[in-house]
């Protein structure tokens, strides 16, 4: 990544340079929006890119991942290693889609190699714009400053009715202790509302949360899996 890639955010500068920005952003979200079309109804997916395939964390993500790609839903991931490799890995494991929305960084991200479709963006809020835009759940691994934006990007769109009161659920009960414990202070403290606690659910029980998907999900917005194409034999038979 060149200089002039992450000028934007160094204040004010000339006009043609902003306005460079805003074709450049625009050309990158339409590129974003006409790559991910066709995808389907998607669950996102937010978690490390550092756990490694020998982690307890990585095989409750694959296994949760295969459990909600068969119920229909692509599975959509930031695209990278990680926790995002095992969910793609697990969409695959039991023949569902899996797509990628990969970001450019210094250090390039390669996408993980059990992708469908990914597309590269270049900046993180054009990410998530594709990450939320798609879904009907959003799934919390355990992860690192990435994963709690997301997250946090996600419950606030819900709690201000931007999106839909979507699913939320974050797996990991010891591994987030501390941050519902801040999240409960800020009830006590009245900085999020008494119902706020209510827009997520936290378990390790993938099939608690398949349920809550099954409800939440597929019965509250009417989702129907698309049935199989049939060959037009019509087409080649004689009258």
């Amino acid at each position: 990544m060149n200089t002039s890639e992450i000028q934007f955010l160094d204040g004010p500068q000339s006009r043609l340079k902003e306005l460079k920005f805003t074709f450049q952003t625009m050309a990158d979200l339409i590129r974003g929006l006409r790559s991910l079309h066709f995808i389907g109804p998607c669950i996102t997916i937010f978690g490390s890119a550092r756990f490694k395939e020998d982690h307890p964390y990585y095989d409750l993500t694959r296994r949760a991942a295969a459990a909600f790609a068969k119920l229909g839903f692509t599975i959509l991931t930031g695209g990278g290693p990680g926790l995002m490799e095992a969910a793609n890995r697990g969409a695959k494991d039991v023949g569902g889609k899996s797509v990628g929305c990969n970001i450019q960084l210094p250090v390039e991200q390669a996408p993980n190699p059990y992708l469908d479709k990914w597309v590269y963006m270049r900046h993180f809020f054009l990410r998530k714009v594709l990450l939320v835009k798609y879904s009907f759940a959003f799934v919390v691994m355990p992860g690192g400053y990435g994963t709690l934006d997301e997250y946090f990007e996600a419950l606030t769109l819900i709690q201000t009715h931007k999106i839909h009161d979507f699913p939320v659920i974050i797996f990991g009960k010891e591994y987030h202790k501390e941050l519902l414990g801040h999240i409960a202070e800020m009830k006590r403290e009245a900085t999020i509302g008494e119902k706020d606690t209510l827009l997520y659910l936290v378990t390790d029980d993938i099939e608690e949360a398949v349920a809550l998907i099954r409800e939440k999900s597929i019965k509250q917005f009417g989702l129907k899996p698309k049935p199989k194409a049939k060959p037009l034999r019509w087409l080649f038979e004689r009258a």
